[in-house]
Formats: C-alpha cells, sequence, structure tokens
C-alpha cells in the first residue's frame, strides 16, 4: 500500500475520548490518523509499557486542537493545530482541546503499542 485515507484506513480502537486508525503504508512505516476529544488523557493506557508511556517515536502533523505530551524527563510539550512534530519514545498525550493528527511510525513498534493500548482501552 502506498497511500490511504481517513475512510479507508482500518479503526485500530474507538472509545468515547479517541480514535486511532492505522495501516502500514510500506517499508515498515505506519500511518495513523487519530482523534481525542478535550480531557482525553492516554496516560492510564500505556502502563505496563516501558516507563508506562509509548515507547514508540512518531513524526507527524497537528491538523486540529492543542495536544500536551507528558514525557519521561518530566516536561509536557504543548503542540497546536499547525505543527508538525517528533515525539521520542517516552511519551503520553493529553487533548488539551478536541484535536486531531496524523503521525507516521516504524510499524513493527507501533504495532506493539496499538496492541496493548487496545487492551488496555477495550477497544
Amino acid at each position: 500500500m502506498t497511500s490511504t485515507t481517513w475512510d479507508s484506513t482500518p479503526v485500530m480502537f474507538k472509545t468515547d475520548g479517541a480514535e486511532l486508525r492505522t495501516v502500514d503504508i510500506g517499508g515498515d512505516i505506519s500511518v495513523a490518523f487519530v482523534r481525542f476529544v478535550a480531557g482525553t488523557d492516554m496516560t492510564p493506557a500505556f502502563k505496563g509499557l516501558p516507563d508506562d508511556l509509548c515507547d514508540c517515536p512518531h513524526w507527524g502533523y497537528v491538523i486540529k486542537g492543542r495536544i500536551k505530551l507528558h514525557m519521561t524527563d518530566g516536561s509536557a510539550p504543548v503542540y497546536s493545530a499547525g505543527d508538525a512534530f517528533y515525539w521520542a519514545p517516552g511519551h503520553a498525550p493529553e487533548a488539551l482541546e478536541d484535536c486531531e493528527f496524523l503521525d507516521f511510525s516504524p510499524s513493527s513498534e507501533f504495532r506493539k503499542v496499538v496492541d496493548h493500548v487496545k487492551a488496555a482501552v477495550g477497544g
């Protein structure tokens, strides 16, 4: 696969506060389309992963809203609509506003995190 859209990308999990759609687009890279409702904090879903945070790197773009990251080092950077980003391993997103973002991740690493989160959220 070399391209995809929101509608054609499979839903990996969907809750009242979060929706993740992802697919491998080739070269061991997955694209994810993500929506969070304001106030959604993904930190609890990462419990049990290294440092109880997402241990997969992501490169992406915030389409709508604002997202705060809880980082291993205690920092909490905020990303807003229009921001391109790199999120190093050791993070957990929290939606400060309703938000949407697109990210690219190494498929094999991301798959492990998604499976963990799916089990945690029952999604």
